[in-house]
């Protein structure tokens, strides 16, 4: 029977804008602090899985600066799902009883890229003649078909801005700690209808990293009072739909990634203490509710008017500020949302702790598509 696989160490930079600094650095950066943590060093690693959209082989940089010693090296590409694949990679190697100890590292320099999805030079484009292709347009079209569903209003999405920008001013690692009021977020340049730009998430560099152990390795380190497990691990990609290619598939990938999910982790959604989803823009928050099964059909937009998501509340959501105040710096994303889960259920959140919590959920979604969720368990 294969063990439980668990993290040991995890940590991510403080996201910002580092003109100076290369992919590799940040990612050592990172690493260096990850390691640290689970008290073991490169050597002890006996692979690595890492990921970034804008740099390639960015695992061998990483160890150019921390130390090469050898081992097998995973780059992945998985657009903003890249660092939560570097994990389920990891722990799946592990499952396999292939390796102990490994190494994940999500790593983004976006500083000076400009808007994600813009159309690329070349002949004829489908922007404009399928719709458009930028990621505001996107999750803009998205929020409009799911408030004609469902009555949401241009405000209810706003309020979603306002609950996680306020989160962030409890996050020292989050790039904008600014609170918003709803006039605010909504007086803001508007960018994609519904969606102004306090209602996007925001470029930004950044690194994360995590340590993964098996369970027997973490009993012999001794590291059991800081080891979290994880109990779910799951991904999935959108099947074809009447809509493809012109319209992406924003909820497919998550709602099928979270089913499985919860059948690995052998819990359900009332479960979850926390959530940390992916919030790239504020009008989807409301749909990955539903997606990922805290409330029924339709259902979200009650959420949020009831205040059931903020912190104290039901079931907090991005309580790090998520996307939207913490920053996006796309490969990085899906440790750093385990990162704030780690701190939880530690007990280690400080002003934003959310109370006895034993359960976390992380997901992230990338659009092509691919859908990560992994449910994390303090033992």
């Amino acid at each position: 029977m294969s063990e439980d696989i668990y993290i040991v160490g995890i940590d991510m930079i403080n996201f910002g804008r580092f003109p100076h600094k290369t992919p590799g650095q940040l990612g050592a950066q990172a690493a260096l602090a990850a390691l640290d943590e689970a008290e073991v060093g490169i050597r002890d690693i006996q692979a690595v899985f890492s990921g970034s959209n804008y740099t390639t082989m960015i695992g061998q940089k990483v160890l150019q600066e921390i130390g090469q010693t050898g081992v097998q090296i995973i780059n992945l590409v998985n657009a903003c799902s890249t660092g939560a694949s570097a994990i389920r990679m990891g722990h799946v190697s592990m499952k396999a009883g292939e390796f102990d100890t490994v190494l994940c590292v999500g790593v983004e320099q976006m500083t000076g890229l400009g808007m994600l999805g813009a159309a690329a030079a070349g002949p004829i484009p489908t922007e404009g003649l399928l719709g458009s292709a930028s990621m505001p347009a996107v999750f803009g079209e998205s929020g409009m078909e799911y408030a004609a569903k469902t009555g949401a209003t241009q405000t209810d999405f706003a309020l979603v801005s306002v609950k996680n920008h306020h989160n962030a001013t409890m996050n020292p690692k989050a790039f904008l700690r600014k609170e918003t009021p709803l006039e605010m977020v909504l007086e803001a340049e508007e960018i994609a209808y519904p969606l102004t730009k306090l209602m996007c998430s925001i470029n930004v560099d950044g690194a994360a990293a995590a340590v993964l152990m098996t369970e027997s390795k973490v009993k012999e380190r001794g590291l059991m009072d800081r080891a979290i497990r994880i109990r779910g691990s799951a991904m999935a990609s959108a099947p074809w739909g009447e809509h493809d290619p012109i319209l992406h598939d924003v909820n497919t990938p998550t709602q099928i990634a979270a089913r499985k999910a919860y059948e690995m982790a052998g819990v359900g959604p009332d479960d979850i203490d926390l959530v940390e989803l992916h919030d790239c823009f504020a009008s989807v928050e409301l749909q990955h509710y539903e997606n990922l099964g805290l409330c029924g059909e339709g259902e979200g937009v009650r959420m949020i008017r009831d205040g059931e998501t903020e912190l104290g509340a039901r079931i907090p959501v991005n309580v790090s500020g998520g996307l939207l105040s913490k920053g996006h710096p796309i490969a990085a994303t899906g440790i750093a949302n385990m990162y704030e889960l780690v701190l939880h259920l530690r007990g280690q959140a400080g002003e934003r702790q959310v109370k006895d919590a034993k359960f976390g959920m992380a997901h992230v979604v990338g659009l092509g598509t691919s859908a990560a969720v992994h449910i994390l368990e303090k033992p």
